[in-house]
């Protein structure tokens, strides 16, 4: 990933979240290695998709911006601090503090290898006097028997995955392309609400030392269905009926969730009006048919002339009352 995970996403640092999460998901839809095959589509996406990682919390975000973190979210180097609390008169492991402190594991090395030999001797001894022998826990890491470097869990990384109307309602399966590259197939359960997480074990951050991988979080993002809606369990399709079927009603046939079905239409059926079919919902709610008569696609002489004759003794206002 670039150093700017700014520009990564064809942003400033003044963008606001809004416009960080429409920016990855503009990069997502044309470069997604699923939709766009191109190898620099696909390090694009990356490249966004790590950025929209990082920048999409906002506690995250102010850190990056402060330089506490880079831009794959590891912390910096904070050299300096331990340096001077290395050198203070007072600091008790000050014989054992390393030249430059260069990396992660050298830290690791000077707060705890130098303070379990401060008993004396050099770093590690001491260890079972003061720490009890063994594998011992320094709040997110693990301290290995015998003094010898650290065991520590992966980070926890978090992705957002959007989903189709109808896979999120009926459940099943999609392949995601993480940002390393990765191709995954995830298990969408029946019932998968807008906003809500999948957790996949051990897919996040490698560990240090022999600490396991942390876990993904998917945060699922359902789209919208030009004919369907839902509220909870419960779903509503909009069903197209012809002018004589809402005259003269009768049987007509009815999608479901689990495959069409055949449904009384009373005469008189107006735009608008709702029917109900119990226990077509997702996961035992219910389907609710909205009707929605729509004229004939060319009005032809007889059906003008019938309708006509018809008015002349049947006229009526149903717009009557409005705006009273």
């Amino acid at each position: 990933m670039m150093d700017d995970p700014y520009q990564a996403l064809g942003l400033t640092k003044s963008a606001s979240q809004d416009e960080i999460k429409k920016a990855y998901r503009k990069i997502a839809k044309t470069d997604h290695p699923d939709l766009n095959p191109d190898p620099a589509a696909s390090e694009r996406f990356k490249a966004a998709a790590a950025a929209y990682d990082l920048l999409k919390d906002p506690e995250q975000r102010a850190r990056f911006d402060a330089g506490e973190i880079d831009a794959q979210g590891q912390e910096r180097p904070q050299q300096q601090y331990y340096r001077d609390f290395a050198e203070r008169g007072e600091n008790p492991y000050r014989q054992y503090s390393s030249a430059g402190y260069g990396d992660f594991s050298d830290v690791f090395e000077d707060l705890f290898g130098a303070r379990a030999g401060r008993g004396g001797g050099g770093p590690g001894a001491g260890m079972g006097d003061d720490f009890g022998g063994g594998q011992q826990d320094f709040g997110g890491f693990r301290r290995s028997g015998g003094g010898q470097g650290f065991d520590m869990r992966g980070q926890d990384v978090r992705y957002d995955l959007e989903v189709d109307f109808m896979t999120a309602a009926k459940g099943g399966a999609t392949r995601i392309t993480l940002p390393d590259g990765n191709s995954l197939e995830v298990k969408i359960p029946e019932g998968a609400a807008d906003g809500q997480t999948i957790r996949l074990r051990g897919k996040g951050g490698e560990g240090y030392g022999q600490g396991g991988r942390g876990d993904a979080y998917l945060t699922l993002h359902v789209g919208d269905h030009p004919d369907w809606r839902r509220d909870g369990n419960d779903v509503t399709l909009t069903l197209p009926i012809s002018l004589d079927e809402a005259v003269l009603g009768g049987k007509v046939q009815v999608p479901t969730l689990s495959g069409a079905v055949s449904m009384n239409l009373p005469k008189g059926a107006s735009t608008g009006q709702r029917l109900r079919l119990k226990g077509k919902g997702i996961k035992g709610g219910n389907q609710y048919v909205e009707l929605k008569v729509v004229m004939p696609p060319q009005i032809d002489a007889e059906l003008a002339a019938f309708m006509e004759e018809w008015r002349a003794g049947h006229a009526y206002d149903p717009r009557k009352g409005m705006g009273g």
